[in-house]
Protein backbone atom coordinates (compact mmCIF):
# COMPACT_ATOMS: atom_id res chain seq x y z
CA UNK A 1 0.00 0.00 0.00
CA UNK A 2 1.51 3.48 -1.02
CA UNK A 3 2.46 5.91 2.28
CA UNK A 4 -0.52 9.07 1.86
CA UNK A 5 0.63 12.16 4.25
CA UNK A 6 -2.05 11.80 7.15
CA UNK A 7 -3.11 15.27 8.76
CA UNK A 8 -4.29 14.20 12.12
CA UNK A 9 -5.14 16.42 15.21
CA UNK A 10 -3.04 14.75 18.22
CA UNK A 11 -2.39 15.12 21.22
CA UNK A 12 1.89 14.25 21.81
CA UNK A 13 3.51 13.67 24.93
CA UNK A 14 6.20 15.38 26.88
CA UNK A 15 8.70 13.40 29.48
CA UNK A 16 7.65 14.30 32.57
CA UNK A 17 10.83 16.56 34.04
CA UNK A 18 8.91 16.42 38.06
CA UNK A 19 10.75 14.38 40.66
CA UNK A 20 10.21 10.84 38.93
CA UNK A 21 11.28 11.39 35.84
CA UNK A 22 13.74 14.36 36.10
CA UNK A 23 16.75 14.26 35.02
CA UNK A 24 17.92 13.92 38.98
CA UNK A 25 17.13 10.25 38.07
CA UNK A 26 20.03 10.04 35.57
CA UNK A 27 23.83 10.28 35.77
CA UNK A 28 26.00 12.74 33.17
CA UNK A 29 27.98 10.41 31.59
CA UNK A 30 31.10 10.95 29.57
CA UNK A 31 29.78 10.18 25.66
CA UNK A 32 32.91 7.40 25.55
CA UNK A 33 32.72 6.29 29.18
CA UNK A 34 28.82 5.23 28.92
CA UNK A 35 27.73 1.34 29.88
CA UNK A 36 27.96 0.26 26.14
CA UNK A 37 31.82 0.50 25.64
CA UNK A 38 32.20 -2.33 28.38
CA UNK A 39 31.35 -4.36 25.79
CA UNK A 40 34.14 -6.29 24.61
CA UNK A 41 33.03 -6.00 20.61
CA UNK A 42 32.53 -1.78 21.28
CA UNK A 43 35.81 -1.22 22.32
CA UNK A 44 36.99 0.20 19.51
CA UNK A 45 33.54 1.21 18.33
CA UNK A 46 33.69 4.39 16.98
CA UNK A 47 30.45 6.76 17.81
CA UNK A 48 27.76 7.19 14.43
CA UNK A 49 27.07 10.78 14.70
CA UNK A 50 24.49 11.07 11.51
CA UNK A 51 21.89 8.27 10.56
CA UNK A 52 19.84 7.92 7.86
CA UNK A 53 16.57 10.66 7.33
CA UNK A 54 13.44 7.81 6.38
CA UNK A 55 11.78 10.62 5.88
CA UNK A 56 11.43 12.34 9.12
CA UNK A 57 8.07 12.97 10.29
CA UNK A 58 6.41 16.30 9.87
CA UNK A 59 5.31 16.47 13.78
CA UNK A 60 6.14 18.62 16.69
CA UNK A 61 7.65 15.93 19.16
CA UNK A 62 7.30 18.43 22.12
CA UNK A 63 9.84 17.21 23.97
CA UNK A 64 10.81 18.89 27.04
CA UNK A 65 14.37 19.92 26.91
CA UNK A 66 14.80 22.60 29.57
CA UNK A 67 16.96 19.83 31.46
CA UNK A 68 19.54 17.95 29.58
CA UNK A 69 23.10 16.88 29.96
CA UNK A 70 26.28 18.96 29.15
CA UNK A 71 27.61 18.66 25.78
CA UNK A 72 29.52 15.70 25.71
CA UNK A 73 27.81 13.40 28.25
CA UNK A 74 24.84 12.03 27.82
CA UNK A 75 22.22 10.75 30.84
CA UNK A 76 22.25 6.89 32.31
CA UNK A 77 19.28 6.25 33.80
CA UNK A 78 20.49 5.15 37.68
CA UNK A 79 19.24 1.85 38.11
CA UNK A 80 17.66 1.39 41.57
CA UNK A 81 18.98 -1.73 44.00
CA UNK A 82 17.94 -4.38 43.68
CA UNK A 83 16.41 -3.94 40.41
CA UNK A 84 16.69 -7.67 38.26
CA UNK A 85 17.74 -7.66 34.90
CA UNK A 86 15.53 -10.35 33.45
CA UNK A 87 13.12 -10.75 30.33
CA UNK A 88 10.54 -13.30 29.92
CA UNK A 89 8.49 -11.82 27.29
CA UNK A 90 8.92 -14.85 24.71
CA UNK A 91 5.87 -17.13 24.66
CA UNK A 92 7.92 -20.06 25.45
CA UNK A 93 7.89 -18.94 29.41
CA UNK A 94 5.32 -19.18 31.61
CA UNK A 95 3.20 -16.64 33.12
CA UNK A 96 3.38 -14.66 29.54
CA UNK A 97 0.79 -13.55 27.66
CA UNK A 98 0.05 -11.35 24.32
CA UNK A 99 -2.17 -9.38 22.29
CA UNK A 100 -0.50 -8.34 19.11
CA UNK A 101 -0.35 -8.14 15.61
CA UNK A 102 2.62 -9.35 13.58
CA UNK A 103 4.44 -10.02 9.63
CA UNK A 104 4.06 -13.35 8.31
CA UNK A 105 7.30 -15.15 8.27
CA UNK A 106 7.58 -15.67 4.72
CA UNK A 107 11.21 -14.49 3.99
CA UNK A 108 10.15 -10.87 4.04
CA UNK A 109 13.46 -8.85 5.08
CA UNK A 110 12.71 -5.52 6.89
CA UNK A 111 14.52 -2.21 8.01
CA UNK A 112 12.62 -0.96 11.10
CA UNK A 113 9.08 -0.09 12.13
CA UNK A 114 7.20 2.92 13.28
CA UNK A 115 4.54 3.71 14.91
CA UNK A 116 1.99 6.23 17.25
CA UNK A 117 1.80 4.44 20.63
CA UNK A 118 -1.06 5.12 22.76
CA UNK A 119 0.39 5.94 26.35
CA UNK A 120 -1.58 4.36 29.55
CA UNK A 121 -1.64 4.50 33.16
CA UNK A 122 -1.72 0.86 35.14
CA UNK A 123 -1.57 -0.35 38.64
CA UNK A 124 0.81 -3.09 39.34
CA UNK A 125 2.03 -5.63 41.50
CA UNK A 126 6.06 -6.24 42.65
CA UNK A 127 5.83 -9.54 40.38
CA UNK A 128 4.15 -8.06 37.35
CA UNK A 129 4.88 -6.15 34.35
CA UNK A 130 2.82 -4.84 31.30
CA UNK A 131 4.22 -3.21 28.10
CA UNK A 132 2.90 -2.12 24.58
CA UNK A 133 6.51 -2.11 22.37
CA UNK A 134 7.29 -2.74 18.55
CA UNK A 135 9.75 -5.79 18.29
CA UNK A 136 12.38 -7.03 15.72
CA UNK A 137 13.36 -9.78 15.47
CA UNK A 138 15.48 -12.45 12.99
CA UNK A 139 17.05 -16.47 13.82
CA UNK A 140 16.21 -19.45 15.39
CA UNK A 141 15.02 -19.59 18.93
CA UNK A 142 18.15 -20.28 20.73
CA UNK A 143 20.08 -17.56 18.68
CA UNK A 144 17.30 -14.95 18.24
CA UNK A 145 18.56 -11.56 18.03
CA UNK A 146 15.78 -9.30 19.85
CA UNK A 147 15.34 -5.36 19.66
CA UNK A 148 12.53 -4.19 21.67
CA UNK A 149 11.41 -0.92 22.55
CA UNK A 150 8.33 1.24 24.06
CA UNK A 151 6.27 1.65 27.40
CA UNK A 152 6.19 -0.06 30.20
CA UNK A 153 5.17 -0.86 33.37
CA UNK A 154 7.46 -2.84 35.45
CA UNK A 155 7.75 -2.50 39.36
CA UNK A 156 10.56 -4.90 39.42
CA UNK A 157 12.75 -3.30 37.51
CA UNK A 158 12.15 0.36 38.21
CA UNK A 159 10.53 0.42 41.77
CA UNK A 160 7.61 1.29 40.89
CA UNK A 161 4.10 1.39 38.94
CA UNK A 162 4.87 4.31 36.89
CA UNK A 163 4.71 4.28 33.18
CA UNK A 164 8.43 4.71 31.67
CA UNK A 165 9.77 4.64 27.99
CA UNK A 166 11.55 1.61 28.18
CA UNK A 167 14.05 -0.56 25.61
CA UNK A 168 15.56 -4.45 25.80
CA UNK A 169 17.44 -6.15 23.15
CA UNK A 170 19.03 -9.56 23.02
CA UNK A 171 21.61 -11.63 20.97
CA UNK A 172 21.00 -14.75 21.66
CA UNK A 173 17.02 -15.84 22.54
CA UNK A 174 17.33 -14.55 26.29
CA UNK A 175 20.43 -16.50 27.08
CA UNK A 176 23.44 -15.18 28.11
CA UNK A 177 23.55 -11.36 26.45
CA UNK A 178 20.87 -8.33 26.93
CA UNK A 179 19.57 -6.38 29.02
CA UNK A 180 16.73 -3.34 29.78
CA UNK A 181 17.69 0.12 29.22
CA UNK A 182 21.67 0.48 29.96
CA UNK A 183 21.66 -1.78 32.40
CA UNK A 184 24.09 -3.75 30.24
CA UNK A 185 27.09 -3.03 28.14
CA UNK A 186 25.29 -2.43 24.17
CA UNK A 187 22.89 0.01 23.67
CA UNK A 188 24.65 3.57 22.56
CA UNK A 189 23.11 6.87 23.97
CA UNK A 190 23.20 9.71 22.09
CA UNK A 191 20.47 12.33 23.40
CA UNK A 192 21.80 14.50 26.09
CA UNK A 193 17.79 14.84 27.10
CA UNK A 194 16.82 12.07 29.92
CA UNK A 195 14.59 9.58 27.51
CA UNK A 196 15.36 5.97 28.36
CA UNK A 197 13.49 4.72 32.00
CA UNK A 198 12.06 8.09 31.73
CA UNK A 199 8.16 8.41 32.79
CA UNK A 200 5.97 10.32 30.43
CA UNK A 201 4.49 13.31 31.64
CA UNK A 202 0.84 11.77 31.38
CA UNK A 203 -1.44 9.32 29.66
CA UNK A 204 -4.76 8.73 28.02
CA UNK A 205 -8.34 9.44 29.67
CA UNK A 206 -10.30 7.07 29.26
CA UNK A 207 -13.18 8.74 26.66
CA UNK A 208 -11.87 12.11 27.15
CA UNK A 209 -8.09 12.32 25.39
CA UNK A 210 -5.63 10.07 23.63
CA UNK A 211 -2.16 11.01 24.31
CA UNK A 212 0.71 9.37 22.18
CA UNK A 213 4.47 9.08 21.40
CA UNK A 214 5.98 8.54 17.62
CA UNK A 215 8.34 5.65 17.32
CA UNK A 216 10.55 4.43 15.07
CA UNK A 217 13.27 1.29 15.12
CA UNK A 218 15.38 1.35 11.53
CA UNK A 219 18.29 -0.30 10.62
CA UNK A 220 21.06 2.57 9.05
CA UNK A 221 21.83 2.15 5.26
CA UNK A 222 24.82 2.76 5.70
CA UNK A 223 26.44 1.37 8.72
CA UNK A 224 23.65 -1.51 9.35
CA UNK A 225 23.07 -0.04 13.17
CA UNK A 226 19.60 -0.07 14.52
CA UNK A 227 18.82 3.29 15.46
CA UNK A 228 16.25 4.22 18.13
CA UNK A 229 14.58 7.56 17.06
CA UNK A 230 11.56 9.53 19.64
CA UNK A 231 9.47 12.22 17.59
CA UNK A 232 12.30 13.60 15.22
CA UNK A 233 15.14 12.73 17.73
CA UNK A 234 17.48 8.98 17.01
CA UNK A 235 18.38 9.12 21.12
CA UNK A 236 20.44 6.33 20.09
CA UNK A 237 21.35 2.65 18.82
CA UNK A 238 22.03 -0.96 19.26
CA UNK A 239 25.33 -1.49 16.91
CA UNK A 240 25.37 -3.95 14.52
CA UNK A 241 28.28 -5.81 16.67
CA UNK A 242 25.80 -7.19 19.01
CA UNK A 243 24.18 -9.10 16.46
CA UNK A 244 24.19 -11.85 14.28
CA UNK A 245 20.86 -12.37 12.56
CA UNK A 246 19.71 -9.10 12.73
CA UNK A 247 22.15 -7.36 10.70
CA UNK A 248 20.83 -9.27 8.05
CA UNK A 249 17.65 -7.32 9.20
CA UNK A 250 14.37 -8.12 10.89
CA UNK A 251 12.32 -11.08 9.56
CA UNK A 252 9.50 -10.23 12.26
CA UNK A 253 8.19 -7.79 13.20
CA UNK A 254 5.81 -7.33 16.14
CA UNK A 255 3.43 -4.57 17.50
CA UNK A 256 1.34 -4.74 20.46
CA UNK A 257 0.96 -5.70 24.00
CA UNK A 258 2.59 -8.13 26.61
CA UNK A 259 2.17 -8.88 30.26
CA UNK A 260 3.73 -11.15 32.90
CA UNK A 261 1.56 -12.42 35.83
CA UNK A 262 2.94 -12.37 39.78
CA UNK A 263 3.13 -15.63 41.85
CA UNK A 264 -0.10 -15.54 42.63
CA UNK A 265 -1.23 -16.47 38.86
CA UNK A 266 -3.02 -13.35 38.55
CA UNK A 267 -2.08 -11.53 35.26
CA UNK A 268 -1.83 -7.52 35.37
CA UNK A 269 -4.10 -5.27 32.82
CA UNK A 270 -2.69 -4.93 29.16
CA UNK A 271 -2.84 -1.98 27.33
CA UNK A 272 -5.92 0.48 29.13
CA UNK A 273 -7.33 -2.92 30.95
CA UNK A 274 -9.99 -2.66 28.71
CA UNK A 275 -10.65 -5.06 25.48
CA UNK A 276 -10.37 -3.09 22.06
CA UNK A 277 -12.90 -1.03 20.76
CA UNK A 278 -13.57 1.20 17.52
CA UNK A 279 -13.72 4.16 19.67
CA UNK A 280 -9.95 5.50 20.36
CA UNK A 281 -10.51 7.30 23.03
CA UNK A 282 -11.59 3.78 24.92
CA UNK A 283 -8.46 1.64 24.02
CA UNK A 284 -5.25 1.09 23.81
CA UNK A 285 -4.06 1.25 20.14
CA UNK A 286 -1.39 2.00 17.83
CA UNK A 287 -1.72 3.88 14.60
CA UNK A 288 0.42 4.46 11.68
CA UNK A 289 1.77 1.92 11.51
CA UNK A 290 4.71 1.29 9.11
CA UNK A 291 7.40 -0.88 8.30
CA UNK A 292 11.00 0.56 6.47
CA UNK A 293 10.99 -2.31 4.04
CA UNK A 294 13.59 -3.89 2.47
CA UNK A 295 14.46 -1.37 0.02
CA UNK A 296 14.24 1.18 3.04
CA UNK A 297 11.17 2.61 2.15
CA UNK A 298 8.65 3.73 4.62
CA UNK A 299 5.63 1.98 3.81
CA UNK A 300 1.88 0.96 5.30
CA UNK A 301 1.79 -2.55 6.56
CA UNK A 302 -0.21 -4.65 4.19
CA UNK A 303 -2.88 -6.42 5.41
CA UNK A 304 -2.08 -9.62 3.65
CA UNK A 305 1.14 -9.26 5.51
CA UNK A 306 -0.20 -9.27 8.90
CA UNK A 307 -1.58 -12.18 11.12
CA UNK A 308 -3.10 -11.14 14.77
CA UNK A 309 -2.40 -12.92 17.65
CA UNK A 310 -3.70 -13.28 21.62
CA UNK A 311 -3.40 -16.37 23.02
CA UNK A 312 -6.29 -15.84 26.04
CA UNK A 313 -9.22 -14.51 24.46
CA UNK A 314 -10.88 -14.09 27.72
CA UNK A 315 -8.25 -11.70 28.89
CA UNK A 316 -7.04 -9.89 26.41
CA UNK A 317 -8.06 -9.57 22.61
CA UNK A 318 -6.46 -7.41 19.74
CA UNK A 319 -8.69 -5.81 16.63
CA UNK A 320 -6.75 -4.96 13.27
CA UNK A 321 -9.10 -2.18 11.57
CA UNK A 322 -6.38 -1.55 8.34
CA UNK A 323 -6.23 1.52 6.90
CA UNK A 324 -8.14 5.12 7.14
CA UNK A 325 -7.47 8.26 6.10
CA UNK A 326 -7.37 9.39 10.01
CA UNK A 327 -5.02 6.61 11.69
CA UNK A 328 -3.20 5.15 8.50
CA UNK A 329 -2.75 1.50 9.62
CA UNK A 330 -4.11 0.86 12.86
CA UNK A 331 -5.22 -1.28 15.34
CA UNK A 332 -6.21 -1.82 19.31
CA UNK A 333 -5.39 -4.35 22.17
CA UNK A 334 -5.75 -4.85 25.70
CA UNK A 335 -7.70 -6.38 28.37
CA UNK A 336 -8.79 -6.50 32.34
CA UNK A 337 -6.19 -9.52 32.97
CA UNK A 338 -7.26 -11.59 35.63
CA UNK A 339 -7.29 -15.51 36.32
CA UNK A 340 -5.66 -16.44 32.72
CA UNK A 341 -3.53 -19.33 33.06
CA UNK A 342 0.18 -19.41 32.51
Amino acid sequence: MALRLVLCLCVYLLFTQGAEGSIADFDCVEIYKQPAFQHPLLKNHKIQETFSSYEDLEKNDNYEKKEQCPKGTVPIFRQRNGSESFHLNTPEHLGQHFATIETMLDGSIYRGAEAEISVHSLSLQDNQYSKSQIWLENGPSGQLNSIQAGWAVHPRLYGDSVTRFTIYWTGDGYGKTGCYNTQCPGFIVLSQNPRIGSQFSGSSIYGKTSLYFTLQIFQDVSSGNWGLKLGNEVIGYWPKELFTELNKGASLVRYGGNTFMSTDEISPPMGNAHFPVADFLKTAHFKNVLIIDSNYKRVYVEDKKIRRYADIFECFRVTYWGYSKSSGVSFSFGGPGGKCGV
